[in-house]
């Protein structure tokens, strides 16, 4: 497997197409399964309950907010990882917020060079609000067999 220093990689095109059909399109605001107002393409930050947006300006603020995930991700990771490891850790990022990946067991066990076991923990961040979300548990597999191809 081909690793380089996470800040030499980039999201991929097929990780953008996936990001966008994993956070679906709204063009106006509704609570996501953990209650967090959302628009566009998963955008949460500053959203309230009744804004709206179009297509053109959902994928521009998508485009710029995987790019500060991306920022926030890579600063947290001190190992090299291959494109499949920078994906998944970017859309599990974007999903549960870069502060969540720099201070969970996943990122300690990457960066401890347990690459196995970082993928795995991937699998464990299927709940909202407590509960078991089915749509987080496909994603979460989705992102694992990113994380483990070889």
């Amino acid at each position: 497997m081909n690793r380089a220093p996470a800040a030499t990689l980039c999201a991929s095109a097929a990780f953008i197409v996936a990001l966008a059909v994993n956070e679906g399109y709204s063009g106006t605001a509704y609570k996501d399964v953990a209650g967090v107002a959302t628009i566009g393409y998963g955008q949460a930050d500053g959203t309230k309950m009744g804004d709206k947006t179009d297509p053109v300006r959902a994928l521009k603020q998508l485009d710029k907010s995987v790019d500060e995930h991306a920022k926030g991700m890579v600063a947290c990771i001190n190992v090299p990882i291959s494109q499949g490891e920078y994906d998944a850790y970017l859309d599990f990022s974007y999903n549960v917020g870069v502060s969540a990946f720099c201070n969970s067991t996943l990122n300690k066990k990457l960066n401890s060079g347990d690459y196995a076991g970082a993928c795995k923990e991937l699998l464990k961040w299927n709940k909202a609000d407590g509960f078991i979300s089915k749509g987080l548990t496909t994603r979460r597999q989705q992102e694992y067999q990113k994380c483990s191809q070889v």
